[in-house]
């Protein structure tokens, strides 16, 4: 039986991308959309799949210690939670323009976090098998 796209007999497990990269710009200056991005990136870790988060924009401030804590948004998960979870199962980037910005350094974030530029964002995004999301 053919669903609504058409489509028979489709595996969907073996259609979804293996791999997810996140590009969150947002900070508190949208917490909704913030919130998203890092709640996404949680439930894609505690469901297996490859994670990788990248801190761009206002998000940016997120890879210091305790602003996280700072972040409020009611009815949403705990932002350092999230951020736990994340860095539990995935990967958590900090932009090399946008720490750079914000003065902030190698020895300045959380432990776990990295500082990448360009290029390797774009080559997590273009590999096989990934979907990248950006909120």
């Amino acid at each position: 039986m053919a669903n609504a796209l058409g489509c028979k007999d489709l595996d969907y497990d073996s259609t979804m991308a293996k791999k997810l990269v996140i590009k969150v710009t947002a900070g508190t200056d949208a917490p909704e959309r913030c919130s998203q991005a890092f709640t996404v990136a949680a439930v894609a870790v505690a469901s297996g799949v490859d994670v990788s988060v990248w801190l761009t924009g206002e998000s940016a401030w997120f890879a210091l210690p305790g602003r996280a804590a700072e972040f409020e948004l009611p009815h949403a998960a705990p932002l350092p939670d999230l951020i736990e979870s994340i860095l539990a199962g995935g990967r958590l980037t900090l932009c090399t323009q946008c720490a750079a910005r914000r003065d902030i350094t190698e020895k300045d974030v959380i432990e776990g976090v990295r500082i990448a530029g360009a290029q390797v964002f774009v080559q997590e995004t273009l590999a096989e098998d990934t979907q990248a999301l950006v909120y």
